[in-house]
C-alpha cells in the first residue's frame, strides 16, 4: 500500500521546475531502455542503481538549451559507460525493416574479438527502442537488429556500446548517428 505523498515545501520554485523539467526529458529517454541501461550501467553505477548513473550522466551532460526548452542531445548521451575497449569506427546501414551496424573488429587495448556488441536503436517520436545487449562478438565485424515495421520513415537515433563475454566489463557507447528507418 503505497502512502500519500508529503507536501513539498518549496514545490514550484525555479530551481526546482528547471531540475524537474530536466528529469523529465532525460525519463522519457530512459524508460524505453530500461534493461538495456541496466546492463550498460552495471560497472559504472557503483552505490546507486545503474538507471540513477545514466539519469545523472544525461542530465548533467546531454541536456542543453535554457528553461523550458530544454532539448535532449542525442550525441552527447551514452548509453553504456565503462572501462572496456569501445567500438572502432561504427557505421550503421539502413535495410528494410533492420540496421547492420558495423565496427572494425580488432582491438589494441582492454578489448577481446569475444567482445558482445550491443546495439540500440531509439525512435524518439514513438518513445521506442530496439536494442541487444548480447549481439555478435567483436571479431565479426557487424551486427543486425530488427525495426518495427511502422518505424519505416522515422528518425532514429543509433548508438552501439559492447560489453565482455563474461559480462564483466562494458564500453562506452558510441553515437553513431541519426537515420531515417525503412
Amino acid at each position: 500500500m503505497r502512502g500519500r505523498a508529503q507536501n513539498v515545501r518549496n514545490p514550484r520554485t525555479e530551481g526546482q521546475m528547471e531540475q524537474r523539467s530536466k528529469f523529465a526529458l532525460t525519463l522519457d529517454f530512459l524508460k524505453p531502455i530500461t534493461p538495456f541501461v541496466r546492463t550498460g550501467y552495471k560497472t559504472y553505477a557503483s552505490g546507486r542503481t545503474a538507471f540513477n548513473a545514466a539519469m545523472s550522466y544525461i542530465v548533467k551532460n546531454a541536456i542543453s538549451g535554457t528553461y523550458p526548452n530544454y532539448e535532449l542531445s542525442f550525441a552527447d548521451v551514452l548509453v553504456s559507460r565503462g572501462t572496456l575497449e569501445t567500438a572502432k569506427e561504427p557505421t550503421a546501414e539502413v535495410s528494410a525493416g533492420s540496421f547492420i551496424i558495423k565496427t572494425r573488429p580488432e582491438t589494441s587495448g582492454s578489448g577481446q574479438p569475444t567482445d558482445l556488441m550491443m546495439p540500440l536503436i531509439f525512435n524518439a517520436d514513438k518513445g521506442e527502442a530496439v536494442f541487444s545487449t548480447a549481439g555478435a562478438a567483436r571479431s565479426t565485424g557487424q551486427t543486425t537488429l530488427a525495426t518495427p515495421a511502422d518505424w519505416a520513415g522515422d528518425t532514429v537515433e543509433v548508438y552501439l556500446g559492447m560489453i565482455s563475454n563474461d559480462g564483466t566489463q562494458v564500453a562506452n557507447s558510441v553515437y553513431i548517428g541519426q537515420f531515417n528507418a525503412q
